[in-house]
C-alpha cells in the first residue's frame, strides 16, 4: 500500500522518468515531455525515438521540472545530438525546452564537423542554429575553425612557379651608338 501511494505520486513518476531511462545508459529528452498542456489524467503515448534527431544527454545527476520545462544535468556532462552533428562536454547543462536552447557551462567544448569552441558559457539556440560563446572572467573564448579551400590545388597548379630572379628582358630601343 504504501508503495501504491508512491507510485500516484507526480514526484515519483518524475523520478521515474528519469531514472529508468538513464539506467539503460542515457536520458533522451522529448519536447512533448515538458508541455504542460498535457494533462496528467491522459498520459501522452510514448515518442517515438528517432536516432538520427534525438539528444543524448550523460552526467552524474540529472533533474527535470515539469513545470518549468527546463532539464538540468550536472557533472561531467556528455551531449551527443545527431541531427547537427554536435558533440559537447561541460560541468553543467540546462535545456530549456520552451524556448529551445541549451546552455553549458564550466569548461565547455564543443565539437561540429571538426569546428570547435571552447568557453565558460556557451549557448546553443537549436532553431537558429546558432552559439554564443562568453569566456571566464579576463579570459577569452577559443574558436577553431575549419575552412575548406578547395580551389586552392586548381590554381597552384595553373600557377607558374615563383622565380625571385626576373628575367632580362629585351631593350625597348637600340643602345645608342659611342
Amino acid at each position: 500500500m504504501l508503495f501504491s501511494k508512491f507510485l500516484n505520486s507526480t514526484r515519483s513518476r518524475l523520478l521515474i522518468a528519469l531514472l529508468l531511462p538513464g539506467a539503460f545508459g542515457s536520458i533522451i529528452v522529448s519536447e512533448n515531455f515538458f508541455n504542460p498542456a498535457v494533462s496528467q489524467a491522459q498520459p501522452a503515448p510514448p515518442a517515438k525515438q528517432d536516432p538520427a534527431t534525438a539528444m543524448t544527454v550523460r552526467s552524474d545527476i540529472q533533474e527535470a521540472d515539469a513545470n518549468t520545462g527546463i532539464v538540468t544535468a550536472r557533472g561531467n556532462v556528455q551531449i551527443n545530438y545527431p541531427a547537427r552533428n554536435i558533440q559537447a562536454t561541460a560541468a553543467q547543462a540546462q535545456y530549456f525546452s520552451r524556448e529551445r536552447r541549451i546552455v553549458l557551462s564550466g569548461d565547455v567544448f564543443i565539437l561540429q564537423e571538426g569546428n570547435s569552441i571552447r568557453g565558460e558559457t556557451v549557448t546553443y539556440l537549436i532553431d537558429e542554429g546558432r552559439f554564443v560563446a562568453l569566456p571566464a572572467g579576463g579570459q577569452q573564448v577559443e574558436s577553431i575553425y575549419i575552412v575548406p579551400d578547395d580551389s586552392t590545388s586548381a590554381k597552384n597548379a595553373a600557377v607558374e612557379p615563383f622565380n625571385p630572379k626576373p628575367a632580362f628582358k629585351n631593350p625597348f630601343s637600340a643602345p645608342a651608338a659611342p
